[in-house]
């Protein structure tokens, strides 16, 4: 049975995480002189109608431009809140508006342009390599032979599933899954990593990457992705921005900022009429000037940015986001499963302790724990080899007999002996079940104190935290008997403790998921800090207990590497598959992680608040931002017609003609100033929803009131010393 224990924590202070990578720079000059040409070619209206504000301000850009060239042999640009302009002032206006469209734009293209160094290097990978297709393969068949007689051909030519062989020295020509050899892959273009990994068939590290390099041995590779469909041709339109596609928040704002410009562009349509009533006009350049400061610009122009920008920052990291969706919803997550070991613990168990039950000789269960585990290649397997040598045991140089290897179904391991004997290791309710089982030596008996004594040890060892692992003989006559437990200790890493701490404060409620008995499970999750706990896990337990959580309204993130973790990714609102783990796993889940560390996890969900602040913070600083020009350029328009509007004019700007062009001009600069920011993301700190909006509204919303006063108050200063204004 699984256990599904809560467990209780009072609230705790997580000092600021020092595992954090540094962030790079957000934006250098030279970036902003490569994204240039990107953001004059954005100006095309085919491009610009996506984003419905922007598009508004190059319509008025337009629209001024032509008004200023006409100008001339239409008599003379006119008046502005009753006093009349110079001749620049309309073409002022229409310089700013270009400005202001070309910097939105430059911020999208900065942000695009910051993966195009990633996008090269991936492109090296992406080489034409020959490939040795085998069109009939069979698996008894020496590999030697099959590559002896596989047909070279071009890697694009290569079709959903292809088997080909690839030996030491080659390029591994498409993705795919091996289903033969073990081999030392260089992995170092995709992960940036310079140490090789072992990739092998038949287990949760069978996948490998088109365009990475064999260094040894010889493996065959069934191919799992069609031409032009390849993991890193995913990356690399990732990383460009190419293929992204806005989340549904970006999408809503959208929506939202568009709605507020229609609404604007109707007021400041009726403002001549209005103006009518008073024998009095406001020229077409000073209402598209107006309509410009009162349309949410600021956010509109780098609303994209700060999407593309989040999604970088994945890549920094190296995970591979397959949507924006998947980003904007690890910023809202609400419950994090995490398997134990590995992410919670090291993995690396080692034996500590052999305890043999009454009557049992300490060599007797030395030596049936070392001979069950000489072909055991794991870690634990090996230690337990090393325990035992320190113990006296001598390793013999052949070992007679069937290895049975472990399984996620037997969970245990040992070796059946040529002179008849059975020897087991593993899971105590799995080995009780064993010698209990009927079979053609018939069965074996647990006396009652046995099992008694070996509950006790099983319960001393994982109170204390460790992994017990019964080990058990079954003679040729099937006398069966138990003959101790050998204690793994498994240790967990340090800081996790602080970092789940970090989490609780964000909101998160996490879960260890592991296959350890619920003593085991209790004790680990109680050193860790977790929350909750599921242990005895299969993957149908992994799966009912997310769509339990999301039927309970929460968000989910998980992360696997097997194909047997497919159907809970897919279900996981955020499932992180490992670049390690099946094919299988890197299709359900909607991000792949490429260097394969499960705590990651934790700085996925991170990113993603991160994303969701930094939208939220501009979006209050944009519109404060609007408040305060308000405040510089309808005192300048009316105040001419209604002395009294002259009372707003606190910032005591020069003239009417200079407040507007002032504010025009803040509008377009502080686009450029906000840039960094929104590249780089406001940081983060682990605080509930209220205090969040509080520190937005104190630091943004203030902040974009006073700005605008003293930006647009500086500019003025310059402004009115233009002649005629």
């Amino acid at each position: 049975m699984s256990t599904l224990t809560r467990m209780s924590h009072a609230p705790e202070h997580s000092p600021d995480a020092s595992h954090r990578p540094p962030q790079k720079s957000a934006v250098s000059v030279a970036q902003l002189v490569a994204a240039l040409p990107g953001a004059f070619t954005k100006l095309d209206p085919r491009q610009m109608w996506r984003n419905p504000v922007m598009f508004i301000v190059e319509i008025g850009a337009v629209l001024t431009t032509a008004l200023a060239v006409a100008e001339p042999f239409l008599g003379g640009p006119g008046e502005s809140g009753g006093s009349a302009v110079p001749p620049t002032f309309t073409w002022g206006i229409a310089v700013w508006l270009w400005l202001t469209v070309l910097f939105a734009n430059l911020a999208e293209s900065v942000a695009e342009g910051r993966g195009k160094a990633q996008a090269d290097s991936l492109r090296q990978t992406r080489t034409d390599t020959t490939a040795n297709r085998v069109t009939d393969y069979d698996p008894l068949r020496d590999p030697a032979a099959l590559h002896a007689t596989a047909r070279g051909l071009s890697s694009a030519e290569l079709q959903l599933g292809d088997i080909v062989v690839v030996t030491a020295g080659e390029l591994i020509p498409g993705d795919g899954d091996i289903i033969w050899g073990i081999a030392s892959v260089d992995e170092s273009a995709i992960t940036g990593e310079s140490a090789p990994v072992v990739r092998e068939s038949g287990g949760d590290r069978s996948a490998v990457t088109g365009g990475t390099r064999v260094l040894s041995d010889r493996i065959v590779v069934i191919i799992t992705s069609k031409p032009g469909e390849t993991f890193i041709d995913r990356m690399i339109a990732l990383v460009e921005g190419a293929s992204r596609q806005k989340t549904p928040n970006e999408m809503a704002l959208n929506i939202l900022l568009a709605s507020l410009s229609i609404v604007f562009v109707v007021v400041t349509l009726t403002l001549n009429p209005i103006a009518s009533y008073s024998d009095t006009s406001v020229s077409l350049p000073v209402l598209i000037a107006l309509l410009v400061c009162l349309i949410p610009t600021t956010i509109g122009a780098l609303l994209s940015a700060i999407g593309i920008a989040g999604m970088d920052r994945l890549v920094q990291r190296n995970v591979l986001a397959m949507s924006g969706r998947a980003v904007e919803a690890a910023g809202d997550v609400t419950t994090l499963l995490l398997d134990k070991t590995g992410t919670i613990t090291y993995g690396n168990r080692r034996a500590a302790e052999f305890a043999p039950l009454s009557g049992v000789a300490m060599t007797d269960l030395v030596e049936a724990a070392a001979l069950s585990s000489l072909s055991d290649p794991t870690p634990e397997g090996t230690s337990i080899v090393e325990l035992a040598e320190l113990q006296g045991f001598v390793r013999p140089t052949t070992l007679s007999g069937d290895i049975v290897p472990f399984t996620a179904q037997t969970r245990m391991s040992g070796v059946d002996l040529t002179g008849g004997g059975e020897i087991r290791k593993g899971a105590g309710s799995a080995v009780i079940d064993w010698m209990l089982a009927s079979g053609p030596r018939g069965s074996g008996t647990v006396t009652a104190q046995a099992k008694a004594e070996l509950d006790a040890q099983v319960q001393r060892i994982s109170l204390a935290g460790g992994t017990p692992l019964v080990v058990a003989t079954k003679s040729a006559t099937g006398q069966a008997r138990i003959l101790g437990v050998v204690y793994l200790k498994d240790i967990v890493k340090e800081g996790i403790k602080e970092r789940f701490a970090e989490l609780r404060a964000m909101g998160i409620r996490t879960i260890m998921v592991t296959g350890d008995n619920p003593l085991t499970a209790k004790t680990i999750a109680a050193e860790a800090g977790v929350d909750d706990f599921l242990a005895e896990a299969t993957p149908e337990e992994k799966l009912a207990l997310i769509k339990r959580e999301q039927e309970g309204g929460n968000l989910v993130a998980m992360t696997g590497d097997g194909t047997n973790d497919a159907p809970a990714l897919a279900q996981a609102d955020v499932g992180v598959a490992m670049n390690t783990g099946t094919s299988a796993a890197k299709e359900a889940g909607n991000m792949v992680d490429l260097d394969s560390d499960p705590t990651k996890l934790i700085d996925i969900v991170r990113i993603g608040k991160q994303l969701l602040i930094t939208r939220g913070a501009l979006t209050t600083f944009s519109i404060a931002n609007d408040v305060a020009k308000y405040f510089a350029i309808i005192p300048a328009m009316f105040a001419g017609v209604f002395p009294g509007l002259a009372l707003l004019n606190i910032m005591q700007l020069h003239s009417p003609a200079s407040a507007i062009l002032s504010a025009i001009i803040f509008n377009a600069i502080i686009i450029v100033v906000l840039i960094p920011l929104a590249l780089r993301g406001v940081k983060y700190r682990p605080m509930n929803a209220s205090s969040i909006l509080n520190r937005n509204l104190l630091i943004y919303g203030v902040g974009g009131v006073i700005a605008p006063f003293l930006g647009i108050k500086l500019i003025d200063l310059f402004v009115s010393l233009i002649p005629g204004l």
